[in-house]
This record gives C-alpha cells, sequence and structure tokens, in this order.
C-alpha cells in the first residue's frame, strides 16, 4: 500500500512551497487572506527573519500564520507559562502557532477531602 501524500487545497508541499507569499494567501480562509495581504507587523517581521536565519525560534507570537518557509523547523511558542516547543509539519499550514500552544490544562482532582461529602462529614478527625 503506498503512502498518502499530503496536499494542501490540491497542490503538494513543493508547490505551496514555490508559491508567492500572495499566491499562498489565496488559498487561505478570508480572515487570514486579508491578514496576509495588509502586512506582518513587525513582530511578525522580526519572528520570520529570525525563522528563516535559525531553527530553534522562541515567540509570544501565537497569532502568527504558519506559512510553507516554516515546515520543517522547530519553534517554541509561549503559552503564558512556559515555551511549548512545536516542530511545524506540512498539515499545519495556514493555522495559527497558538492553536499548537494550548493555554490551559485537563484539570486533574485527587480524592475528595474530609467533610467534602455527607458521609465523611460524620467521620471524627484526630
Amino acid at each position: 500500500m503506498a503512502k498518502r501524500e499530503f496536499t494542501f487545497k490540491g497542490k503538494t508541499v513543493e508547490e505551496v512551497s514555490r508559491m508567492g507569499l500572495q499566491e499562498f494567501a489565496e488559498l487561505l480562509p478570508a480572515r487570514k487572506r486579508r491578514s496576509i495581504k495588509r502586512g506582518f507587523s513587525d513582530e511578525h517581521s522580526k519572528l520570520l527573519k529570525r525563522i528563516r536565519a535559525g531553527n530553534n525560534v522562541k515567540t509570544h507570537c501565537r497569532d502568527m500564520i504558519i506559512l510553507p518557509e516554516m515546515i520543517n523547523k522547530t519553534i517554541r511558542v509561549y503559552n503564558g507559562k512556559e515555551a511549548v516547543r512545536i516542530t511545524i509539519m506540512p498539515d499545519m499550514l495556514g493555522h495559527y502557532l497558538g492553536e499548537f500552544a494550548m493555554t490551559r490544562r485537563r484539570v486533574m482532582h485527587s480524592a475528595p477531602g474530609i467533610g467534602a461529602t455527607r458521609s465523611s462529614a460524620s467521620l471524627s478527625v484526630r
């Protein structure tokens, strides 16, 4: 069985990586397309420059759109407490960086304490 090749909106990863930024923007939904057409902010431009220069980059820009030039790069995205390491894969194209660095964790509770239930309220505490 042959491994299925990833495509983004009918284009292979190689075709998408050869596209210009404006051509890639045409494949994205309206909000992201408009964001790219208006131009990147200073923070986003600096981030892109650092991604092009090196591999392991740390950022607070959770609203940066994942572009084809970021594929196979490792980016550490701040989630409010720590920088979460993310390796950009082809299927992440067009998403925001913040979608992959969760800001909330699953709540884990231990056993209930004394007095938490009606049956444990009558226990003597020694």
